[in-house]
């Protein structure tokens, strides 16, 4: 992962861009982590890392969903609105049988899909706005491709700053350490690449 997206071309190899550049920041983030460290949620607030990493995979899946249906909704969800919801909280947490390696695994997989569809999908198809839940918008009856992708931007860079936050409590490293670290960069006076102890 370079310190910045590279230059771009045009409107689509800039939401591409982007979003590979905002997913590559969570590899970053979890640079030498264990499993239980992944797990651990030392800041304030009740996320972890792992927790994050499955959420941003979860949130990728179900906006992704919606664009390879569009301009259609995709097919409801039969189960009911509590059995999401656990789903949902489940997503923030990431559970004693599961491992940093697989939740990495998942989330690259993810990943690939979602730069294929923004490869690939109508910039200007419609994505019909989910009735199922309060905070989407009443007022509006699609979003397109472009808007949700945009989004998925916005998700990931704000999921990413509380990874940072919640790796900096762990055991203090930052991202351009980290970025540092994992691509061997040569250690300068005003930057020490980070190192396992």
């Amino acid at each position: 992962m370079p310190a910045l997206a590279p230059p771009v071309a045009d409107e689509r190899h800039a939401l591409r861009e982007f979003l590979a550049y905002q997913q590559s920041a969570y590899f970053a983030v979890c640079y030498g982590l264990t499993d239980e460290q992944a797990r651990s949620a030392p800041s304030a607030g009740a996320l972890s890392i792992g927790g994050l990493i499955k959420h941003v995979t979860g949130m990728q899946r179900t906006w992704m969903v919606r664009v390879a249906a569009a301009p259609d909704a995709p097919p409801a969800d039969p189960r009911s609105f509590e059995e999401r919801s656990a789903e949902y909280a489940d997503d923030f947490v990431m559970l004693p049988d599961e491992t940093l390696d697989g939740l990495l695994e998942a989330f690259s997989a993810q990943n690939a899909q979602t730069l294929l569809l923004a490869d690939t999908a109508d910039l200007n198809a419609a994505v019909p706005v989910p009735r199922d839940a309060p905070w989407f918008p009443t007022d509006v009856t699609a979003w397109s491709v472009r808007w949700v992708l945009l989004h998925v931007i916005n998700e990931l860079a704000r999921h990413a700053g509380h990874a940072d936050i919640v790796r900096e409590s762990i055991d203090g490293a930052t991202m351009y350490e980290l970025i540092a670290g994992r691509e061997n960069w040569k250690p300068e006076p005003w930057l020490t690449p980070w190192q396992p102890e």
